[in-house]
């Protein structure tokens, strides 16, 4: 039989994983985390005709003479390069600017995806659209320790923010220096106690003759203001009530404004969690219905000495193989690992109009490969047509 006829059928095989994998490409355009694949041709075995020769004194030295057997698929590469973002504006989605992948956890086996719409279930655990649950490292007391093996991750529904009781307290604005002798001014602000409980700071201020005296009536604490050209001479006053220090160095004393007011306090009552948002490098904060956010939880990041290496397992998740090396683990945004967008998905890194085109060079291919198988036909019906 002809060379050229199994040369024919190896370029027809090869032609077709082609279009195989540009079609694949172009039903994942809109794969959210999906990297597009390339074919890489190789030639098969070439069949020596004639052997090289050695020059000598008399006759110079020979080529090799060979004729190629075909072609093959040398490789199916994937295009890790960065897909563009689309913003959602959920929470729950994340897409890493740079390297890395999220790992999850599916059936038992951990899996690496660069896919991050993510959300909670009725436990908690952060999870992909298809259940697998999300890798990272769960905060004790508002810290992370990224050091530990990755574990699931899961939101507690019913964290409280604990009570915090006030120990400082801010007083600023201006005492008017035009107050009448024996005005006063009472400023209120609420408080907390260690158990969170709230309750009232009062401060009475009353003109004197030489500036202001200050008054805490519930632990009986006073003071008193001087004023030089507006000014409290340093260090200013600080009122100690009870167990609260209460700050009033950055009070004035110019004419006519009465703006003094108490305008910090570090005291919390206790609070349930309300909402979340992730942070560019993963970090899960919570805030709570007292105003105070913690961090709850951080995603992990995962990257391979090979990307290319890892084996698809479908969900447009990988796993791990010989040549991918094992991953390194780490936080979002530290040497090596990509940034994280919150409210945003990674889009198909596909091009269609280098597929498109793809797919015309494997039609042309393929077709030429046809002619071949048909060209080599007609030569095997003229041989026996020899003998009529």
């Amino acid at each position: 039989m002809l060379r050229s006829l199994y040369s024919g059928i190896s370029g027809l095989r090869s032609h077709q994983t082609m279009l195989d994998v540009t079609g694949n490409n172009i039903a994942n355009v809109n794969t959210a985390g999906f990297k597009g694949s390339s074919v890489l041709f190789q030639d098969s075995l070439s069949q020596i005709i004639g052997n090289p020769g050695i020059p000598a004194d008399q006759v110079g030295g020979r080529n090799p003479s060979q004729v190629g057997l075909g072609v093959q698929v040398g490789a199916v590469r994937t295009n890790f390069a960065q897909g563009a973002p689309q913003s959602t504006g959920r929470g729950g989605d994340l897409m890493i600017a740079g390297d890395g992948f999220f790992a999850v956890r599916a059936g038992g086996e951990t899996l690496y995806t660069r896919a991050g719409g993510f959300t909670f279930d009725a436990r908690g655990q952060m999870v992909t659209a298809d259940g697998a649950i999300v890798q990272g490292w769960t905060a004790q007391d508002g810290v992370v320790d990224s050091g530990q093996i990755p574990g699931n991750i899961t939101l507690p529904l019913d964290a409280v923010s604990a009570a915090r009781e006030t120990t400082n307290a801010a007083v600023t604005g201006n005492l008017p220096s035009t107050a009448a002798v024996g005005d006063e001014l009472i400023r209120d602000v609420t408080v907390y106690d260690a158990q969170g409980a709230a309750t009232t700071l009062s401060l009475v201020f009353t003109r004197t003759a030489t500036g202001w005296n200050v008054a805490e009536p519930n632990s009986g604490a006073t003071g008193s203001l001087s004023f030089t050209d507006g000014k409290q001479a340093a260090p200013g006053l600080t009122l100690t009530a009870g167990s609260m220090s209460i700050d009033l160095t950055a009070v004035t004393g110019y004419a006519d404004l009465s703006t003094v007011a108490i305008t910090e306090q570090d005291g919390t009552a206790a609070g349930t969690l309300k909402s979340y948002a992730v942070t560019s490098d993963g970090s899960i904060v919570g805030t709570f219905s007292n105003g105070q956010t913690e961090t709850l939880g951080k995603v992990a990041m995962a990257t391979f000495a090979n990307p290319e290496g890892l084996e698809k397992a479908g969900g447009t998740a990988y796993r791990i193989s010989v040549n991918s090396g094992a991953p390194q683990y780490g936080e979002a945004g530290q040497a090596g690992f990509g940034s994280l967008v919150s409210g945003a998905l990674e889009m198909s890194n596909v091009d269609l109009s280098q597929e498109f085109t793809n797919l015309i060079v494997a039609q042309r291919g393929f077709q030429a490969n046809a002619r071949i198988i048909t060209t080599s036909d007609e030569v095997l019906q003229e041989l026996t047509n020899l003998k009529r």
